[in-house]
């Protein structure tokens, strides 16, 4: 009996120790102390773990593009320097935290990721700023607003669980309460301009106007019988 609990008390041991060596290896930071960080590091390593789309259309300085949701992620990672810093991030940090989590098990000794990912990052004014306009303009935004009934604006992207989860219910509500309000999905990797002015810096976001003014709004996962509670 004396050595069953001699034994458990090591395995406990053991594991609160690896747990506790994974949470200092990944540090999951702000977008300034992000920035900092790597103005602070000589030749950084920047990984952006998006699709090569996404990486396209905009990213970080000198980063490299490893797409998580490939098939080469860690025959390529495996090329980078694990004793030096990474720096990882991706949209909003779904895809960066799994890819961490594989950095640390492959043996990378620091790792920085970014909190929020680009969204949070373009929330902070560290994106640099486009002349083009890609998708609808705050002008094209507000004419959307202008409405006898109330509007609500469904902030989503493709990539995005807790989007996906919402989508069935939010596009049966559309039909379902289109005489109560307008329900509009704005896709944010296709309206980068107004989600980068609007600071929205998670999604889903959602926003619900009455003639024009925010009424209500939230980002994140909502059930259906909440959201529905707010629209009725």
């Amino acid at each position: 009996m004396k050595f069953h609990s001699i034994f458990l008390a090591i395995i406990c041991f053991v594991v609160l120790s690896c747990n506790g060596q994974n949470s200092k290896e990944i540090k999951t930071i702000d977008s300034k102390a992000f920035a900092e960080k790597i103005a602070a590091t000589q030749n950084p390593q920047i990984l952006d773990v998006r699709t090569p789309e996404e990486f396209t259309s905009d990213h970080i300085d000198n980063a490299k593009n490893i797409n998580w949701l490939g098939t080469t992620f860690v025959a390529n990672v495996e090329k980078l320097d694990k004793s030096q810093p990474i720096f990882v991030y991706c949209k909003s940090g779904g895809r960066s935290q799994k890819a961490a989590e594989k950095l640390n098990e492959l043996g990378f000794k620091t790792i920085y990721q970014l909190d929020g990912g680009m969204l949070k990052w373009d929330a902070a004014g560290l994106s640099k700023p486009s002349a083009k306009i890609i998708g609808l303009s705050v002008p094209e935004y507000n004419k959307l607003l202008n409405s006898d009934k109330k509007v609500l604006i469904n902030f989503y992207a493709e990539w995005c669980a807790p989007c996906k989860k919402m989508t069935p219910y939010v596009l049966q509500m559309q039909k379902d309460l289109a005489d109560k309000v307008t329900i509009i999905r704005l896709d944010a990797d296709k309206n980068k301009t107004l989600i980068s002015e609007m600071k929205i810096s998670e999604l889903p976001t959602l926003l619900l106007y009455d003639k024009a003014a925010v009424k209500w709004k939230h980002s994140g996962f909502i059930s259906e019988a909440d959201l529905k509670k707010q629209l009725q």
